[in-house]
């Protein structure tokens, strides 16, 4: 892992960054003394789609009701 000073960083932040990307993690140091680790995140390349099962499955038209009666029986209300 390489150190950089904190002047280095802020001239070949650009380049760092995209290298911390890549999984190459650096540190960034202030008179030689270690300050801060730089790592890139795993973090999902795609994004999330909203309605990617449109079509695909159905849902009831009851379904926000769906077991009351075995929940309620369960708190001992509605009996």
């Amino acid at each position: 892992m390489i150190t950089v000073n904190i002047h280095e960083a802020k001239t070949q932040l650009s380049k760092l960054v995209e290298q911390a990307v890549r999984g190459e993690a650096f540190v960034i140091a202030k008179a030689g003394k270690p300050l801060v680790k730089v790592a890139g995140l795993d973090a999902p390349t795609a994004p999330r789609r909203v309605g990617f099962l449109e079509g695909q499955i159905v849902v009831p038209k009851d379904f926000d009701r769906m077991g009351e009666a075995e929940i309620a029986a369960l708190f001992g209300l509605g009996e």
